[in-house]
This record gives structure tokens, C-alpha cells and sequence, in this order.
């Protein structure tokens, strides 16, 4: 594969590189270079900022909304994008919703949902893990059983990613318990300010409120909430969770911040040397580059076999470990070079206005929460170990 860029996607990359540069407030950047929390309202503006330049989602059709890129277009967008600490776009309504509505979706559904994906009139979050169902899916208890136009939900969802500020949810229900576990799912829109939806926080180790757990009391949803056919849920659900595993790789957060940890080891001594010249601490890190160069190269074959009309397969889960792990070295790595200023954690040094300067290097206000924050990537998605049985049986058949 050439890897290398035409004159006309160096073109595009000037583009990205300009739009980054002067729509995007610089207090946003730093923010997200510095490691601080973003707000709903940061995530907001930054979501209004790309739908008004018409590059929110990216990997829609553009009859439905979407710039109409290329395969390396996207790839050099979300690359920038990283680069220049740009926040992350929330990918529950854009990037794992949208593309199983477009898929599965009828027209209804696609003409109501889709515009208000983009125009941000609809906040959506996740639905799938339970207490007793995190990997195993198929595993759900939350129940829908029809009852005349609507079906009557109760249930718990749990590690729901920004519920707080969600007013959709998107939900695997159990429609049928006298089938195989896959056969008796269904998938489900509902709205979370119908009574009997009860939202409850999650604190995690780093003092944020990023997750919550969710509970459903008789809840009424509309019947033209079912997306697909009932008791058929489980093929949307594959559907999704290839594009949640393929961006959970995160080719572009992996490159930014490994060009930040080559600044912080080029000017961290160790014994009177610069970091980057310890042995051990450079195999590492020539290690991780390697990963990630190679990763770099399976990601942009799975995403052509997407842009080709297909779904990825067991590479997605490929990319989920790899990426996932390359992530989690990265953050190790930079945890390593700060020393002993990473050993505690300030929470108020994430908050806007904390003065950094007196504790020690910027970069080590964000290095422990970031380093256990990212514990997580290994196992949400689908932990690494079912993204192992997983290759197993579609590559080996075992």
C-alpha cells in the first residue's frame, strides 16, 4: 500500500490545517493539550463548529449529511484533528448511531433522527452494558415486551459515557427470553426524559463525572423507536460495535501523543542526559512507534473495506487490542518520564484556571489521571480477551 499523500490530499491536509487553526478557539486547544475537563459546552461548540463546516460526519453518505472524503481524507482529518488538539466529537450519535440508522434504519427514522444527529438538537449515549452484561452482550436483561404502540422497558444499563447530558439513549432490550440469547435482542431509541428513566452518576478515579448508570421503571417508548426487526437487534448491535472497536484504535490520539512524549523526553534528564538517550527507556518507546506505524497501515485497509460498502470483521477487533494497548503504553511511558511529579494527583490541576507552574511540568498534571483513566480502553468495547475469541473463531475457526 502507498502510503504516501497525492498533491491533491496534501491540498486537503492544508485545508484541515487552516479550518483547525482559525475556527477553533485557542482556549478549546489548550484545554485538551493541558489535559483540563471539557464541559458540555466545550463539547458543543466544538460539534457545531464541524457541522457548520459540513465535516461532521464524516463517514456518512452525502445524501444523508456527509462530506462525501475519501478513505485517506478521513484519515488525514482525524490525524490533524489529534494534532492539533482539537476535542474528540462525541461518537454515540455520529459515528456508532448514524451509520446503523443509515444501514438499518427506514425512512422515517433516517429523515427524523439524522438531521438532528448533526444539528446536535439530540445528545445520544449508549445503552448496552448491564451489571451482569459488559462483554457478553448477549447476556441483557433490561426487558421490552410489547404493549399495543409502544413497548414497556425496565431494566439497568450501566457505564453509560456522558448520560448526564444525554436526552437519547440508544438501548440492546431483551424482546424475547425463549431463544437463543442473540435471537431474543432488539434495538431500541428512547428518550430519556420519558418518566421512569433514572440517571444516577459514576464518580471515576480521577474525580470526573464521565459515566453513569441508568435505570428504566416502565418506561414507555414509542413501537417506530424499534430500529430493524424485533428480536433482530443483535445484527445492529455487530454493526455498531465494528466502528465503535475500529475508532476505539485511535491512530491520531496515539500521534499526538506520542510527538508529545518525545518533547518531554528530549528535555527530562536522567543522570545529566536527556531521557530519549536512556537505553531502556528508548527501546520502549522505538517500540511503540513501530506498533503504531504498523497499526497506522491495518487501520486505513479496514477503513477502505468500509468505504467499499463493507463492514469490518475481525480486523476491528485487531485494531481494538492493538490500539488499545498502544494507547495504554503511551500513557505509561509518559507517567515514567515525569517522575516523581506524577506520582500524585491533584484533581483541581485539571480544572480551568489551576496554576500547574508550582507543582512541577504542565504535562504532569493530566500524566496519572491520564494513565488510569486509560486502564479502561483495554476493556470497554469489548473487553481485549473476547476481541481475542473473536479472532479466533473468524480467522481459525476455532
Amino acid at each position: 500500500m502507498d502510503l504516501s499523500f497525492t498533491p491533491e490530499e496534501q491540498a486537503f491536509r492544508a485545508e484541515v490545517q487552516r479550518f483547525l487553526t482559525d475556527q477553533v478557539p485557542a482556549p478549546l486547544t489548550a484545554k485538551v493539550r493541558e489535559g483540563k475537563h471539557l464541559g458540555k459546552v466545550d463539547l458543543q461548540a466544538w460539534h457545531a463548529l464541524l457541522n457548520a463546516q459540513g465535516w461532521l460526519a464524516s463517514h456518512w453518505p452525502e445524501q444523508y449529511g456527509g462530506p462525501g472524503w475519501n478513505t485517506v481524507q478521513k484519515f488525514i482529518f482525524e490525524h490533524e484533528c489529534a494534532l492539533a488538539y482539537a476535542p474528540r466529537t462525541i461518537p454515540f450519535g455520529v459515528n456508532m448511531l448514524g451509520p446503523v440508522l443509515i444501514k438499518y434504519g427506514n425512512d422515517a427514522q433516517k429523515q427524523h433522527w439524522l438531521p438532528r444527529i448533526l444539528s446536535g438538537a439530540d445528545w445520544w449515549c449508549q445503552g448496552y452494558s448491564e451489571p451482569g452484561a459488559g462483554s457478553d452482550l448477549a447476556s441483557v436483561k433490561t426487558s421490552a415486551v410489547r404493549s399495543g404502540d409502544h413497548y414497556i422497558v425496565n431494566g439497568q444499563k450501566t457505564w453509560t459515557t456522558l448520560g448526564q447530558h444525554a436526552n437519547m439513549i440508544f438501548c440492546l432490550v431483551r424482546t424475547d427470553r425463549d431463544v437463543k440469547p442473540q435471537e431474543g435482542i432488539s434495538f431500541l431509541l428512547i428518550d430519556m426524559t420519558t418518566p421512569g428513566v433514572d440517571v444516577r452518576p459514576i464518580i471515576t478515579l480521577d474525580g470526573e463525572h464521565e459515566v453513569n448508570e441508568v435505570f428504566f421503571t416502565d418506561v414507555k417508548v414509542p413501537a417506530g423507536n424499534l430500529v430493524g426487526q424485533e428480536n433482530k437487534g443483535w445484527t445492529c448491535a455487530k454493526y455498531l460495535l465494528t466502528y465503535e472497536r475500529t475508532n476505539i484504535a485511535g491512530v491520531g490520539f496515539s500521534d499526538a501523543a506520542l510527538a508529545r512524549l518525545k518533547v518531554i523526553a528530549a528535555r527530562t534528564l536522567k543522570n545529566g542526559q536527556p531521557l530519549a538517550r536512556d537505553p531502556l527507556f528508548a527501546a520502549r518507546l522505538a517500540r511503540v512507534e513501530i506498533d503504531l506505524e504498523n497499526m497506522k497501515t491495518t487501520n486505513m485497509r479496514v477503513i477502505t473495506a468500509v468505504a467499499g460498502g463493507g463492514a469490518p470483521g475481525a480486523e476491528s477487533s485487531m485494531l481494538k487490542i492493538r490500539g488499545t494497548e498502544i494507547r495504554q503504553e503511551l500513557t505509561a511511558l509518559t507517567r515514567r518520564a515525569m517522575g516523581p511529579y506524577a506520582l500524585p494527583f491533584i484533581e483541581e490541576a485539571l480544572q480551568e484556571g489551576y496554576d500547574q507552574a508550582s507543582v512541577g511540568p504542565q504535562e504532569a498534571a493530566f500524566a496519572a489521571a491520564q494513565y488510569f483513566n486509560n486502564r479502561k480502553l483495554s476493556i470497554f468495547g469489548g473487553s481485549n480477551e473476547i476481541q481475542k475469541n473473536i479472532i479466533s473463531k473468524m480467522i481459525l475457526g476455532l
